[in-house]
C-alpha cells in the first residue's frame, strides 16, 4: 500500500502541474474531445457531449490541492453552461447527464449558485423529453423526428441518470427519479446479455415499447463488448442500485465487472473492445475504460461481500497503477493530456490512440478516491 500510495501522490502532483498549465492555455473555453498528436487544442464552443469533464476536472484538482484557483476556474465555467440551456444550444442528448451534473450540480452542491441550480433542473427537464413512454427508456442523441434515433438507448446514459434523481431530490418532484428508474431496469433487462456482456446500444419499436435488436457505433461488432460499454456498466449500475436500492442493478454491476476483469490483458488495461482479450490481435488499449472501470469498480466494493470486495478493490488498484505507469503523462511533458493511448471511436478512426477528455476526467476521480478517504464523488 505504501507503494501506490507513494505512486498516486507523484501523480497527483503530474496532474496538478498539468491542469494548472491547461487553466492558462484555455482559459473559459473548453479542450477538444480527444487530443491530436498527444495535445488537446481549444474548440471554438461550449458544444459537444464532453465539455463538463473540464471543470469535473477543476472541481476534484480544487479537492486534491484546496487551492482556490481550482474552484474560482470551475465556477468560471457555470455561465457557458447556463447558456447553453437557456438558448438551446445543442441539447438533443441524453448526454445533458455528464454534461449539467459535473459543470452547474456540482458548483450548485458547493456554492448553492441558484442559477447553477436553475440550469441543472432546466437540463433535467430537457432530459426527460428524451423519454420514450411505450418502452420507458430515454433516448440517445439528435433530432427525435430522426427513424434513425426513434427508441434507440445506449449503455452511456447508465452515468445520465443520476441528473434525474438530483432533480427530484432538489425539486421535490418525483417524476424524474421515475424515469430514471424505469430507464435504468431496461438496460438491466435488455443491453445486459445473458453471458455478462454489454450492447453498445440497443432499440425498442417506438410505438408499442416492444425491444426490438442490439447495435453498436463503437465496437468491434454488435455482439462483441465495447470495451467503455463495459466499464460504464460497472459503474452506472452500481450508482442507480445506491439511488434505487435496487438488488437485481448491484447485481447487474457484478456481473459487468466479473466479465470486465476475466477479459484483460496481463497489465490489466482494456483494448478497446474486450474481444480482443483472448485474440492475440495487436489492438490499441482504451485508457479511458480503464480509468472508468477502477472508479466502478472502488464504488462496488463496499457494497460486496467482503472477499469479493477486497477482490474488486485489488483490481482497481491494480489497473490504476498500470495507468499511472504507461498511460499516464506523468513522464510527459510535452503532452497537455494527463491519460494518453485512448480510443474515441476505432470504427471511424476518431480519437484512436489519443487522450480524450472522459479519461483525464475519471483519472483524476480515481485518483481522488485513492488519495484522499472520504472524498465525495459527483455522481
Amino acid at each position: 500500500m505504501t507503494a501506490i500510495a507513494d505512486q498516486t501522490g507523484a501523480a497527483v502532483t503530474a496532474a496538478l502541474r498539468t491542469i494548472d498549465a491547461n487553466i492558462e492555455a484555455f482559459g473559459e473555453r473548453y479542450p477538444a474531445d480527444t487530443t491530436t498528436d498527444d495535445r488537446y487544442s481549444p474548440r471554438p464552443a461550449n458544444t459537444g457531449w464532453t465539455t463538463s469533464f473540464w471543470p469535473g476536472m477543476l472541481w476534484v484538482a480544487h479537492d486534491l490541492s484546496g487551492e482556490e484557483q481550482h474552484r474560482k476556474a470551475a465556477l468560471a465555467h457555470v455561465r457557458s453552461f447556463v447558456d447553453r440551456v437557456d438558448h438551446g444550444i445543442d441539447l438533443d442528448t441524453h448526454d445533458l447527464g455528464f454534461l449539467y451534473t459535473l459543470s452547474c450540480v456540482t458548483a450548485w452542491r458547493r456554492t448553492r449558485d441558484p442559477e447553477a441550480e436553475r440550469a441543472a433542473l432546466s437540463a433535467a427537464d430537457h432530459l426527460l423529453r428524451r423519454v420514450l413512454p411505450s418502452a420507458g427508456i430515454i433516448q440517445a442523441w439528435g433530432d427525435l423526428a430522426d427513424p434513425r434515433q426513434q427508441g434507440r438507448t445506449i449503455v452511456d446514459s447508465l452515468m445520465n441518470t443520476p441528473l434525474l434523481f438530483w432533480a427530484s431530490r432538489t425539486s421535490g418532484d418525483p417524476k424524474y427519479a421515475a424515469a430514471a428508474r424505469r430507464h435504468a431496469a431496461q438496460l438491466r433487462e435488455h443491453l445486459l446479455r445473458p453471458d455478462d456482456t454489454t450492447y453498445h446500444t440497443f432499440y425498442w419499436d417506438p410505438a408499442t415499447g416492444e425491444p426490438l435488436r442490439g447495435e453498436t457505433e463503437q465496437g468491434s461488432g454488435d455482439e462483441s463488448c465495447w470495451a467503455r460499454g463495459q466499464a460504464w456498466g460497472i459503474y452506472g449500475f452500481t450508482l442507480n442500485h445506491q439511488y434505487t436500492g435496487d438488488p437485481t442493478l448491484l447485481a447487474a454491476a457484478i456481473r459487468c465487472a466479473d466479465y470486465f476483469l476475466a477479459h484483460l490483458p496481463a497489465d490489466g488495461v482494456a483494448h478497446w473492445d474486450l474481444i480482443f482479450a483472448a485474440s492475440g490481435v495487436d489492438e490499441e488499449r482504451d485508457s479511458s475504460a480503464a480509468a472508468i472501470a477502477v472508479n466502478g469498480l472502488l464504488e462496488l466494493a463496499p457494497l460486496v461481500a467482503p472477499a469479493l470486495g477486497t477482490r474488486y478493490r485489488d483490481a482497481a488498484l491494480r489497473i490504476l497503477h498500470s495507468l499511472i505507469e504507461g498511460y499516464s503523462t506523468v513522464s510527459r511533458p510535452d503532452s497537455n493530456a494527463l491519460l494518453l493511448h485512448g480510443v474515441y471511436d476505432k470504427p471511424k478512426n476518431v480519437g484512436v490512440d489519443e487522450g480524450n477528455l472522459w479519461g483525464d476526467y475519471f483519472y483524476m476521480e480515481a485518483l481522488a478516491r485513492v488519495t484522499r478517504p472520504g472524498w465525495k464523488h459527483p455522481w
